[in-house]
């Protein structure tokens, strides 16, 4: 048996590796890159095989980053099966469809920039003449529908009349729904055929609602052989989901190769039990100034933990009465996933919440927002609130207007609550806004660009760890050490190279052979 890491080697994105044996191979993961446009489309865009030699697929847990290429793979030649969770199966059927969505925007606003860059420039000929090249009013008026709304028809007329190169979307809406047909989801512990002689059973990580620890096993010669597959692991005495699972089936006790994560390889969270002090401090500290607290969030995992802690603070009433808004369809459709999972909740949600017939993601002070015009009107408000919006790493959708409105007034607060990845949005602030406040913030902002214009960060930047989903370095060695797997050889993935080297020389510290394997490289198990 062969394992290939062909993603989230030595970087947190793009998760994906191939298990070989004679008659099969199964992909784990089918993971986007995020990080620079042009070098991640790039990555996204060219697989590193040929889709239709796939068996399978084992998806660890639905965030894009693991799930985000299954359309590319149906829609080139993949006739399989994607197994994973039921839960993992409920979030992709919004999941994708937002993916497929942010890639066709991505796509047609750049091709209006094109476009509208062309017909400025010169004279150009349109519709069989030649015209004088339009002023900028003019060609706003003939690309778009009202203020907001790209005219679409009319720009892919006019980018192949005047052989414009035209940038298509990695994959559509109807590839996504093409893709969700091919989902074949399981409960935890339940074993499945996934090939020959091959077997794959999901323990829960306790990452995000439905995330797997995958334990794939195949037999040659009569002897087994077992890649165990982390996926994310999750932290433990977190809310609302059980701890990552230490406890396996006797029969799958014994791991050729352990697949790890390693985000966090080489620092610490603050602990749990902190995150409601913290989070407190920050919206009072924010709300004395008369600012609104901005929170990018993943609309799956974090935002309903922060509804969940905020909720604690409001039955507690100590929250300040001040209105919250979720700023996200996306994430409206996930909490409600969530709401539809009960089972999967840890003790503790069972006993403050459902026991009482409380929804652990509404109260009072909660409004979900929906439509553009909502998101609109709530960027113009400039009183004190919280607004969570997606995404997550501040790299597309509505956050990047919040930001927009909100980053130059000192009276805010960017509340960064999850893993920034390098090269992206939610990055830049995070290390300039550290930055500013260590040099006492004297002397003039610095400044980030978006939407083709540099920003003041004139907003105060906070940040607290403990909200991340992602094991830090104490969980995960007491996810190795607690646990009653008996581990021959470790390969760290899914950490930078920073984080994935450094964890390694703990291991190797700890007794525990470990690699940490460069995209590409193949090792052989058994």
């Amino acid at each position: 048996m062969l394992v290939t890491f062909y993603g989230a080697v030595r970087e947190v994105t793009g998760s994906m590796h191939l298990i070989s044996t004679e008659s099969d191979r199964v992909l784990l993961d089918c993971g986007l890159f995020q990080g620079r446009r042009r070098e991640t489309a790039e990555k996204n865009r060219v697989l590193p095989f040929d889709a239709s030699i796939l068996t399978n697929v084992v998806l660890s847990h639905a965030h894009t980053d693991h799930s985000g290429r299954i359309p590319v793979i149906t829609q080139n030649g993949f006739t399989g099966r994607i197994v994973c969770t039921r839960a993992t199966h409920a979030a992709c059927e919004y999941l994708l469809p937002d993916s497929a969505s942010i890639q066709e925007s991505d796509a047609n606003y750049l091709n209006y920039k094109t476009l509208r860059t062309a017909l400025s420039q010169k004279a150009l000929p349109l519709q069989g003449k030649n015209e004088a090249a339009p002023d900028s009013n003019a060609i706003k008026k003939l690309l778009k529908k009202g203020r907001h709304e790209l005219n679409v028809e009319t720009i892919r007329g006019l980018m192949a009349q005047l052989r414009l190169e035209t940038v298509k979307p990695l994959y559509t809406q109807p590839d996504a729904a093409k893709a969700l047909t091919f989902f074949d989801p399981y409960p935890y512990r339940r074993t499945v055929e996934i090939g020959n002689q091959m077997t794959c059973t999901f323990y829960d990580a306790g990452h995000i609602l439905g995330s797997a620890i995958s334990m794939i096993t195949a037999r040659k010669n009569g002897r087994p052989l077992r890649v165990c597959f982390s996926g994310d692991i999750g932290r433990f005495d977190k809310p609302i989901l059980n701890d990552p699972e230490l406890v396996f089936a006797e029969e799958d006790r014994d791991v050729d190769l352990l697949i790890m994560e390693s985000t966090y390889g080489d620092r610490m969270h603050e602990p749990v039990a902190d995150l409601k002090g913290q989070l407190l401090a920050v919206l009072e500290e924010t709300l004395r100034r008369g600012g609104t607290v901005l929170i990018p969030a993943f609309a799956f995992g974090r935002t309903q933990v922060l509804l969940y802690v905020l909720h604690e603070l409001y039955n507690e009433k100590r929250l300040p009465r001040v209105p919250i808004s979720v700023d996200s369809p996306l994430a409206v459709n996930l909490t409600k996933v969530f709401a539809e999972h009960p089972e999967v909740y840890d003790r503790d949600t069972q006993t403050t919440f459902l026991s009482k017939g409380q929804n652990p993601f509404q109260f009072d002070q909660i409004r979900f927002v929906r439509s553009v015009e909502e998101s609109m009107a709530l960027n113009r408000e400039d009183k004190p609130q919280i607004i969570i919006a997606a995404s997550g790493m501040c790299e597309a959708g509505r956050i990047l207007h919040h930001l927009r409105f909100k980053i130059h007034n000192e009276r805010n607060t960017i509340l960064i609550v999850g893993y920034m990845a390098q090269n992206t949005l939610g990055r830049r602030i995070e290390d300039l806004g550290r930055a500013y406040d260590q040099s006492g913030r004297r002397g003039e902002p610095p400044t980030v660009k978006f939407f083709n214009k540099d920003y003041p960060l004139r907003a105060h930047v906070a940040k607290i760890g403990g909200f991340s989903g992602h094991a830090d370095k104490a969980e995960m060695l007491r996810f190795l050490k607690q646990s009653n797997l008996r581990i021959r050889k470790i390969a760290l993935v899914h950490g930078e190279e920073q984080q994935a080297l450094h964890f390694a020389e703990s291991l190797q510290g700890e007794g525990y052979t470990v690699m940490v394997p460069r995209r590409g490289e193949t090792v052989k198990v058994g």
